[in-house]
């Protein structure tokens, strides 16, 4: 499930392999192809490769086999420094024995550009990140943020049309790391960088991305806008890590069109949108998010409902948070939104759970 490169992707990765010890391969035939302005998140758990990808990109990584471009120009061959892409790290590697103007200076006197030049474009990219006070500090005398935001203006001081950005927000705290995400996405759209990102933060991919990559052994699993890939999972590995879900395992009985019929290993039998099995008999893992479930259902004809034990009901602000034993299994998830009529429910309450054939997904078994 990868993106073929085409001619007019800005960055392409065809056909590319890396391996460390000759034979095991830590990225694996990976196609995938971006246009100019977009910004894409590489997604995954540790060890899936996706690092290894951006690493690749920047120079500091050599393909084993295949071609990486830019712009349609092979850059394998090229020195990193010569790439002319913005970086930006988990530990901000600022250097600390220069102030904050200096540290952006150091790109630009690097590019031979002049000090009016230099003056102008490091108050520009201060600016842009609310930092235009800052230049005379040193890296030691400010925040985490701060600092952070200093390495994304230092990445940007020279106008590269791609930066790339591995776990930048990894060591800041989660209400920082939450303005930041939106400060990323506004400015890489106003300014109309292609930005590749890293990160194994699922919620940080769903609300940076134009697209994501989720990466998992060596491979792209999928590739699609983030709403599309928590809605409409196509294996039952994207299905379990992006998000919460609830996930079922039975047997395939009968498929007819976009529906098929699944016999629960409980024995209780449901339909689903067949998404990777193709034939009655096939074991699969039944998909379903847990704001889909509703307790007391009036779906309609089509819903599906089922006997619930309550096991534990969390309250967490915006919404509930209900763990029920259902079908067999006890960490099935329903959530519900904090409205004023919501039933407070009991550990050891019986009650009925529904959803729709559309809102679950009979995928493969991992």
């Amino acid at each position: 499930m990868t993106d073929m490169a085409h001619q007019d992707a800005f960055v392409a990765f065809e056909r590319v392999q890396k391996s460390y010890d000759g034979e095991t391969l830590v990225v694996k035939d990976l196609n995938l192809s971006m246009p100019k302005g977009e910004f894409l998140t590489m997604l995954g758990p540790s060890g899936s490769g996706k690092t290894t990808c951006l690493m690749m990109l920047a120079g500091f990584e050599t393909a084993t086999h295949g071609a990486i471009k830019l712009d349609g120009v092979s850059i394998n061959d090229i020195s990193p420094h010569k790439r002319g892409i913005g970086m930006v790290f988990q530990n901000y590697a600022l250097f600390p024995h220069m102030t904050v103007g200096e540290n952006l200076s150091f790109p630009l006197e690097v590019r031979k550009m002049g000090k009016s030049d230099r003056e102008a474009k490091i108050k520009r990219a201060l600016d842009m990140v609310q930092m235009g006070d800052f230049a005379g500090r040193r890296p030691t005398q400010l925040s985490g943020g701060q600092q952070q935001r200093i390495a994304l203006a230092r990445a940007l001081v020279f106008e590269p049309e791609l930066v790339l950005m591995d776990e930048p927000l990894g060591a800041l705290d989660k209400q920082l790391r939450e303005t930041l995400q939106f400060e990323i996405t506004r400015l890489a759209h106003d300014l109309g960088i292609t930005v590749v990102y890293v990160t194994h933060d699922q919620t940080e991919a769903l609300t940076m991305s134009d697209r994501v990559a989720v990466f998992e052994d060596g491979r792209i699993q999928q590739l699609a806008p983030p709403d599309e890939l928590y809605e409409k999972p196509q294996n039952s590995f994207v299905a379990q890590f992006i998000g919460e879900n609830n996930a079922l395992d039975g047997t395939v009985q009968q498929i007819s069109g976009n529906r098929c019929t699944v016999r629960l290993d409980s024995g209780d039998v449901i339909d689903a949108l067949p998404v990777n099995v193709t034939s009655p008999g096939d074991k699969t893992r039944v998909s379903i998010r847990p704001e889909r479930v509703e307790f007391n259902p009036e779906l309609g004809p089509d819903a599906h409902t089922l006997e619930a034990e309550v096991l534990e009901f969390v309250y967490m602000g915006d919404v509930f948070r209900t763990r029920l034993k259902v079908a067999g299994i006890d960490n099935f998830v329903v959530k519900t939104r904090n409205r004023s009529d919501q039933i407070r429910l009991r550990p050891g309450e019986k009650v009925k759970i529904g959803w729709l054939p559309e809102d679950c997904r009979a995928l493969d078994i991992t």
